[in-house]
């Protein structure tokens, strides 16, 4: 059991303590805590900050009563999700906490009077709330940038299929 020590406390380290740095939510004072732990009057349960982001997406049940830390969560982290909501099929999961997805469009060629195929490959971020494979279809918001090419986040992860990842099935 491995043990580490927060504000003077001896506590139990938890599977969410594998970074450098010792990781906590923002919103949560730890400090007050340990008094109360000291007494036992807690009883070491810390208490974890949620939130409902809105626009008919419900907080997931895994960021109410899970226990990992991501500050770039929309539902547990310091992120508002502003502008467009957009839909589309994960395309890469080779990144940590950040998903590729394609979004198929039709565009016009007013030449030749028809439509063409085209897509574009968006990033973003993935909190581990939601577990994704390749193929699913997911509903992503904008918001803040949070990395060099990253400025949306995971809301809704749609259904899972086992569609080839390329498929332009959207028509």
């Amino acid at each position: 059991e491995r043990l580490c020590e927060i504000y003077g406390l001896r506590v139990k380290m938890a599977d969410h303590q594998n970074d450098n740095a010792f990781q906590k939510q923002d919103a949560i004072f730890i400090g007050s805590k340990r008094l109360l732990a000291k007494k036992g009057g807690a009883g070491g349960k810390i208490t974890r900050y949620y939130r409902n982001i809105g626009l008919g997406f419900k907080t997931p049940k895994e960021a109410i009563e899970g226990s990992y830390i991501d500050k770039k969560c929309p539902f547990t982290g310091n992120v508002s999700i502003r502008g467009r909501i957009l839909q589309g099929v994960v395309q890469s999961t080779k990144m940590k906490r950040t998903i590729i997805i394609r979004r198929d469009y039709l565009d016009y060629v007013s030449k030749y009077n028809s439509y063409e195929k085209r897509h574009k490959n968006i990033a973003a971020h993935c909190s581990p709330a939601f577990t994704v494979n390749v193929g699913d279809s997911v509903i992503v918001g904008q918001c803040r940038p949070l990395s060099k090419t990253v400025r949306c986040d995971v809301l809704r992860v749609e259904q899972k299929s086992t569609d080839t990842k390329k498929a332009f099935s959207a028509f």
